[in-house]
């Protein structure tokens, strides 16, 4: 999920899922610009970054974004909506 809200100042926040679970990512804005394009249109989204955990609050903030949808193969990755 990437939500960027106008009030952010150009920050752009993920929530990322894995096999342990949710965590919450930091985009500042240079890193969203320097890798929009792997931002935007990754299936299958990679990041390289500083954890951060302050007051049992932990975040991941982003210094790279890797494109690693090669690795999906062909499995079928369209997005299901359940409504």
């Amino acid at each position: 999920m990437r939500q960027r809200p106008q009030t952010a100042s150009g920050v752009t926040f993920l929530t990322m899922e894995d096999e342990h679970g949710l965590v919450n990512v930091i985009v500042w804005r240079d890193v969203a610009e320097t890798y929009r394009r792997v931002l935007l249109e990754s299936e299958l989204l990679g990041i390289h970054g500083r954890w951060e955990a302050l007051n049992g609050v932990c975040h991941l903030i982003a210094s790279r974004l890797l494109d690693m949808s090669e690795l999906l193969g062909g499995l079928d990755v369209r997005s299901r909506d359940f409504h």
